[in-house]
């Protein structure tokens, strides 16, 4: 039933790999948000400019269709996987049991179409030698690769910004090599603590699809038959390339030679900007560099003088949660825009608010636009996707501009401790406030206060408190004040100054592709 079901699946879709003039194929699998895929899809970008040899493919979400333009430009094939980045509770009234079923009925549909995606690009009967496949942490769906006779290994130190690029060998067949050894030392990883905890974090979910629907072991590594190790077969060290900073993370010596840090990997400006007109304006610029004196198109001008007005203290505080809400994090957004409200009422300062297009912010932004007394007299600064609140001191945008190019324009970044709001931060040189929440968000927020960039972590509790009332609020505002006291110091915004000169000499993407190239995973131009 299951190689009936698969062969229906060939049948139905039109294969996306087989060049007839015989190219071989770079595919970078990227899932999650933003920050996850677009510096995968960058280098994707980069290596389809400086290898047309290759037929580069980039397979992500459909949330992220917006880069289809983007990679059709690049000459990348653009491969979409319908599920989402994430799963939000608040569509489901918090209904535990239907958002459940509903996750696993999902995480089912995503497999599916990975591996149908992959079958399109990869047929059976038509390995290239120079083939590759790259994929960033959340890219798990890279374990049915192997269907094909593919060497896939996934190896991840940290959940940092990265993309993780495997080499893949047509000789090997039915077989994920996930397994790391102690017994080969550093030659191929050595890591013990990895086998310790990865792939058990996986087994529940992806074991007993490998064994039931790819007709695999159950645990990579072993004879599906006996359930021994299989250590007659090892395969080569990954290449694994992080795209991080070494002036930001340290890099242990241990660290075999297949292990790179790269530098920051950034997207080009134009792709994101929501705004057509300003992203076109944005790819009309010579350098990237040039791109960041760019004014918005006047659909935007009032986002611009705001950023950009010389009035306060100091230039406006950026304060930007990306997909917080959408986790679940953000249930009171009243409360959060009510701390916003006494900061300003208590300061001099500005503040732009990027709801990240999160809803039900938005829709009490725009309640809170109507309720107030001053709303026929403020129709002229509502925007498409912009409005003005609290005697004209905060600006909430819904859309989508480049974090470098408002950050120039700011004073601090208050945010999640995502990584490439962080990287994008550094970057630019202010200083920052992280409020961390999941995962990864508590190490930069630790790590960018012991480089002198940013206060101590603020507690979620005093950025979006959980109750709306006046204690709650007034406590949480008070601590906002206080972090952004500490980040406006001399001390800070000059060691965040230094961090970003140093930086600013990294090439973290050109980088990447030399290591490719020198490494042999790429095939040289024709």
């Amino acid at each position: 039933m299951q190689e009936e079901e698969r062969g229906k699946r060939k049948r139905r879709r039109a294969p996306l790999g087989h060049d007839q003039d015989g190219r071989p194929r770079a595919v970078f699998m990227a899932f999650g948000t933003k920050g996850d895929v677009l510096p995968v899809a960058a280098i994707a970008a980069a290596l389809a400019r400086n290898l047309e040899n290759y037929h580069v493919f980039l397979i992500t979400h459909t949330t992220h269709e917006y880069l289809s333009m983007h990679m059709l430009a690049e000459k990348v094939s653009f491969v979409p996987i319908s599920t989402p980045p994430v799963l939000s509770m608040q569509e489901h009234d918090d209904d535990d049991l239907s958002f459940s079923s509903r996750k696993v009925a999902i995480d089912e549909r995503h497999k599916l179409e990975c591996l149908s995606a992959v079958e399109s690009v990869f047929e059976e009967s038509s390995y290239l030698t120079g083939d590759f496949i790259a994929m960033n942490f959340f890219a798990l769906a890279g374990i049915l690769l192997n269907y094909f006779g593919f060497l896939v290994l996934l190896l991840h130190l940290m959940l940092f910004h990265t993309a993780c690029l495997h080499h893949t060998r047509a000789d090997l067949k039915m077989i994920f090599h996930f397994y790391l050894d102690a017994s080969k030392m550093l030659r191929q990883a050595s890591w013990k603590d990895v086998t310790h905890w990865m792939w058990p974090l996986f087994t529940e979910n992806w074991g007993s699809w490998r064994s039931q629907c790819l007709r695999l072991s159950a645990c990579p590594l072993t004879d599906p038959v006996t359930g021994l190790p299989m250590l007659h077969d090892w395969p080569q060290s990954p290449l694994l390339l992080y795209g991080f900073s070494r002036e930001i993370v340290e890099c242990p010596d241990y660290w075999p030679s297949s292990v790179h840090d790269c530098g920051l990997w950034f997207p080009p400006l134009k792709w994101e900007f929501s705004c057509t007109n300003c992203g076109q304006s944005a790819a009309r610029f010579p350098s990237e560099e040039s791109a960041m004196n760019l004014k918005l198109c006047m659909n935007h001008s009032a986002l611009q003088n705001f950023l950009e007005e010389k009035s306060g203290t100091c230039s406006p505080i950026f304060i930007g949660l990306s997909s917080i809400g959408r986790m679940g994090f953000m249930r009171k957004p009243e409360a959060f825009l009510s701390v916003l409200k006494v900061v300003l009422e208590n300061t001099d300062h500005r503040v732009i608010l990027f709801s990240a297009g999160y809803e039900p912010l938005n829709n009490i932004i725009r309640r809170v636009h109507r309720e107030s007394s001053k709303y026929e007299a403020k129709q002229k600064y509502l925007i498409e996707d912009g409005i003005l609140l609290f005697d004209d001191k905060l600006f909430c945008f819904s859309g989508s501009i480049p974090y470098k190019w408002v950050f120039s324009r700011c004073s601090i970044a208050v945010h999640h401790g995502g990584s490439g709001s962080t990287a994008a931060a550094l970057s630019t040189g202010i200083p920052q406030i992280l409020c961390p929440f999941i995962l990864d968000q508590f190490y930069w927020a630790e790590r960018m206060s012991w480089l002198g960039v940013a206060p101590d972590p603020l507690s979620r509790s005093f950025l979006i408190p959980d109750e709306d009332d006046h204690i709650s609020i007034s406590q949480a505002a008070n601590a906002l004040i206080q972090a952004i006291r500490s980040a406006l110091s001399d001390e800070i915004k000059t060691r965040a100054s230094e961090v970003a000169q140093k930086i600013s000499k990294e090439d973290g993407i050109g980088k990447a592709l030399r290591i490719l190239k020198e490494s042999g995973i790429c095939l040289a131009a024709k």
